[in-house]
């Protein structure tokens, strides 16, 4: 995967530090990607959903191969966020909600 000139993570010192330290942030949200629910499972055995775990082995695959392109490193697989499928969310969904919809309030009647 080029990123101009060079792999993403393939740039100076400074700014692969900065990619893989963004990279180790946000991994363990990726987990979430991939949890089941019964919804999940059941549209799953009927054909018409995804079997996530599936998915995720494929997914991890690509992403493995296009960070080492990057000359990055995935973090292991620890500890991920997960409950945002049955509503639990962190006190910064609060203000992401609130800045979306400032934006549909700011033209009112507007349709989207």
């Amino acid at each position: 995967m080029l990123f101009l000139d060079a792999p993403l993570g393939d740039g100076t010192d400074v700014s692969h530090a900065k990619m893989q330290s963004a990279l180790d942030d946000l991994w363990p949200f990726t987990g979430e990607l991939f949890c089941a629910d019964e919804i999940d499972r059941e549209m799953a055995a009927r054909g018409i959903g995804a079997d996530l775990e599936a998915v995720r082995a494929r997914w991890h695959e690509h992403v493995a191969r296009v960070a080492a392109e990057a000359t990055l490193t995935l973090p292991a697989d620890g500890w991920m966020h997960h409950g945002g499928k049955s509503g639990r969310h962190s006190e910064y969904l609060s203000y992401l909600l609130a800045e979306m919809q400032s934006v549909r309030r700011s033209i009112p009647g507007e349709r989207w």
